[in-house]
């Protein structure tokens, strides 16, 4: 089975989210499983399993308990999957940060030109703004 085939499921899902919490046990995940989920204890059981044998979670004996927690060979088979992709993103969000520092110093310049105006002009650039913003509220 696939990584992402596990990740297919939304029970193998949340169980994963608690568990990136922090370790939990068997009788804790299957009780909040079966109350979001309204599964059997038997099948939150075989989630379980197959979470353990796909590398996406570890399980220990506490005395009677079982503690599980994530463990990380199936997240890195997803993320290996994934990092093929990740320069589609990567270009996009560099561009995002140039056009928001664009935005942010073309708005200091403008702020700056209107600091350095004679008072007269700054009145008058005040003016022109506020009759700008009742006519758009007007419409």
């Amino acid at each position: 089975m696939h990584a992402f085939d596990v990740l297919g499921d939304p029970v193998r899902r949340r169980i994963l989210e608690l568990l990136a919490d922090g370790e939990q046990t068997a009788g804790a995940l299957s009780a909040t499983i079966q109350a979001e989920f309204g599964i059997s204890q038997p099948a939150v059981s075989q989630h379980l399993r197959v979470l353990r044998e796909h590398g996406f979670a570890t399980v220990r004996a506490e005395g009677t308990r079982r503690v599980y927690a994530v463990a990380p060979t199936g997240l890195h088979e997803a993320d290996e999957w994934l990092e093929r992709f990740r320069g589609f993103w990567s270009q996009r969000l560099d561009a995002l940060a140039t056009e928001l520092a664009r935005g942010k110093r073309e708005r200091r310049l403008a702020s700056d030109t209107v600091d350095q105006a004679p008072a007269s002009e700054r009145k008058e650039q005040d003016n022109a703004r506020h009759h700008r913003r009742d006519r758009r509220d007007a419409a």
